[in-house]
């Protein structure tokens, strides 16, 4: 099974995430108390490799504490989707269900450690009257709205009134002249929840006059949607024992160089450690476990003679042997451990041919690593702390996975933060190796740990405006909502970096809007290449830049003093001439011909860079991306007219909401629908445009 999504919700900082999208490699870009560990914690405890258990002081939001300490089993904190891959047909025919609607399932895991599973793929609307729906819901908002309104409530509850009726009030302009949604109905019920779970506000009239209200809700969410297919227990079973294990690091959790056997001993027992104490003593569990020994024997094998009686006796010729046998078996054991780490590791790591050997002397146990540039022995904790992070990351890795870690998904939490920057670029290399094997999910506030070429699989994750965690695969920076700035930044400086490299390796950068118009260029690219219809002599690099001070600003950086400025491609919209507007009147005043528009490759007035894929062809990657409509995009499609309007209108039409970063998913869909199918999927007249379009990018410069 392949992780696809996830979301969390009501988890420590995160109310609602979102949905996640996962790919080979996903990172999870934020600022210090972001909360980007509170999305990698629950989807450790989806099916946690070794520990994970669910903790209620650490794990519940405390703003909900009481309310979920009643009834955990109504709290889901975790919701993640898997292909199935093949499992579908037993799914299907144990499920009664086809294999294409089997062959996505989704897994919840509530508070009280209970699974749900559903196949999103099988759960439709119905086919009931959305006007008739949508009155309905207004008209019971409407009520609660006045009997709210006219109840005379203890001074302690007007605070609650008030943010009822602000709800309320906020789900009424919402809905508006549009008709409901089943999303839109589940979202109106999901904040209404937040909004009375204090335990004994169930004595209050607000709550009861709200509790109504989401009654009603559900038997109309029940009525708008089809029921999902019986899930018996084989069912449940299957896909639960198929799931694949999350092993979960953090940097705390890295080995010391020397370890003093009864800490460890004592720590290992204790369940009231902080969390860097706790990530460590982990660490040493694992270490013990690979070695198979446990401290406390490690501990009494290589106890020396002790006279119980205290008579000051010398040990008989007996007691020596057998306190040398028993050192001798100690160190057979951990020198063969150490022999065994040893090969396991240059398996694994290609960077360096390290040997590890583990010493015992008395009460302290020593790590001592060496390798082919260094042969001289030294501990651990004197060699690079990126070789500390990827000993103790491997041997969680290995055995907390046990033998099932070509399986397992790792979740690393800011994975390399003391590494020097080129360490960090190279970790980010080796992570793309390593995710042949492994999906890889980490948490980063470093550029260096951002591939600039792969921006598709970054997520900004942020501090919403209620004080909770979202995330989001819109990287662009939001003026309206500087909480999303520091994320933002380090997109940004991750791509200037990037910018930086390729001038030096000689590449030829093109500056476009946004991460959408990246995507299809650079598929636009590859099919060129592949098909010999362009031969650029440097590599084209598309930088997202957003509005035209960006534009200006990478435009600036990559020309330097002596080179021209990089060509910029704009849309042809209203945004895309205002821009275009701004920067020929500025930094392009006169290099006026190097600000293209797509307008003049597209064939049609009012462009995006979507315009310059056929129509038909968005339609399908649309079609295929929202399956949950009524009436297909392509059967309301019209040719020769701007694409994303008619997404947009057609998007309203179906009650479907555009979420943040929708262009980006299609553009991210599209590409990989175009690679797949190859240069041949397109007519000669749209190829044409597209060579037409890249001869004048590689014209650039004259080299």
């Amino acid at each position: 099974m392949h992780l696809t999504r996830f979301m969390v919700t009501n988890f420590r900082s995160v109310e609602d995430s979102g949905w996640v999208d996962v790919d080979n490699v996903t990172a999870l870009i934020g600022v210090n108390e972001s909360g980007k560990t509170n999305l990698l914690i629950p989807l450790w405890k989806l099916n946690p490799a070794v520990e994970g258990e669910i903790q209620p002081t650490s794990d519940y939001p405390k703003k909900h504490f009481g309310s979920i300490r009643q009834a955990p089993e109504n709290y889901c904190f975790i919701t993640a989707e898997f292909e199935t891959g093949s499992l579908a047909t037993e799914l299907s025919s144990k499920a009664g269900i086809s294999i294409e609607d089997a062959s996505l399932v989704s897994v919840k895991r509530y508070f009280n450690g209970k699974y749900a599973i559903s196949f999103p793929r099988c759960e439709g609307i119905a086919d009931v009257d959305a006007t008739e729906v949508s009155a309905e819901v207004k008209k019971l908002i409407a009520v609660t709205t006045r009997s709210i309104t006219d109840l005379e409530v203890p001074e302690q509850d007007e605070e609650l009134k008030g943010a009822v009726l602000a709800k309320l009030h906020e789900m009424d302009n919402s809905l508006g002249e549009s008709l409901l949604s089943v999303e839109q109905a589940s979202g109106f019920k999901r904040d209404l929840q937040f909004l009375i779970q204090e335990p004994d506000s169930s004595a209050t009239a607000v709550y009861g006059r709200v509790a109504k209200l989401l009654d009603a809700l559900e038997l109309v969410i029940s009525g708008m949607t089809r029921p999902p297919p019986e899930v018996g227990g084989d069912v449940m079973d299957m896909v639960i024992g198929a799931l694949p294990k999350f092993v979960y690091y953090s940097e705390f959790g890295n080995l010391d160089s020397e370890i003093y056997l009864p800490h460890v001993v004592q720590n290992l027992q204790r369940n009231d450690l902080g969390p860097k104490e706790a990530a460590k003593a982990r660490t040493l569990r694992v270490l013990f476990k690979f070695v198979k020994l446990e401290p406390k024997d490690i501990l009494e094998l290589g106890q020396d003679f002790r006279d119980e009686h205290n008579n000051h006796r010398e040990p008989t010729p007996e007691e020596i042997t057998e306190i040398a046998l028993k050192k001798r078996e100690r160190s057979i054991l951990l020198q063969s451990a150490g022999a065994i780490l040893t090969e396991k590791f240059r398996n694994w790591w290609k960077q360096g041919d390290y040997k590890f050997r583990f010493e015992a002397d008395g009460s302290h146990f020593r790590i001592w690593v060496s390798d082919d540039r260094r042969p001289e022995e030294v501990e651990l904790e004197s060699r690079s702390t990126g070789l500390q992070w990827f000993l103790s990351f491997y041997l969680v890795f290995l055995v907390e996975s046990e033998g099932e870690h070509q399986n397992a998904i790792l979740l690393l939490d800011e994975p390399g933060l003391s590494l020097h920057p080129l360490a960090q670029r190279n970790l980010s290399a080796f992570f793309d190796n390593l995710s042949n094997f492994n999906k890889i999910l980490y948490t980063t506030h470093s550029p260096f740990l951002i591939d600039a070429e792969h921006l598709g699989r970054a997520r900004k994750v942020y501090v919403s405006e209620n004080g909770t965690t979202r995330a989001t695969p819109d990287l662009r920076p939001v003026e309206k909502d500087p909480r999303q700035a520091g994320a933002a930044y380090v997109v940004h400086s991750a791509l200037n970096l990037n910018i930086a490299e390729s001038l030096l390796l000689g590449c030829q950068p093109i500056i476009v809007q946004g991460l959408a118009d990246q995507y299809y260029l650079s598929a636009i690219k590859t099919l060129l290449i592949g098909a010999n219809k362009i031969t650029p002599k440097l590599e084209l690099v598309f930088c997202p830049s957003g509005g035209s001070k960006t534009a200006g600003v990478i435009a600036s950086i990559i020309a330097g003093r002596d080179e021209p400025l990089p060509k910029i491609l704009l849309d042809g919209d209203e945004r895309g001439k205002r821009i275009t507007g701004e920067l020929k009147s500025g930094l392009y005043n006169s290099a006026e011909e190097r600000v293209l528009s797509t307008d003049t490759y597209a064939g049609l007035a009012g462009s995006e860079v979507e315009d310059l894929i056929p129509a038909s062809f968005l339609a399908q990657v649309i079609d295929r991306w929202e399956r949950n409509t009524e009436i297909p995009f392509a059967d309301v499609l019209r040719n020769g007219k701007p694409l994303i309007g008619q997404v947009e209108a057609w998007a309203e039409t179906q009650d479907l909401i555009l979420r943040e970063g929708w262009k980006v998913e299609v553009a991210k869909r599209t590409k990989e629908l175009a690679l797949k199918r190859g240069i041949s999927a397109f007519d000669h007249a749209t190829i044409s445009r597209w060579v037409k379009l890249f001869q004048e990018f590689i014209a650039v410069r004259n080299y």
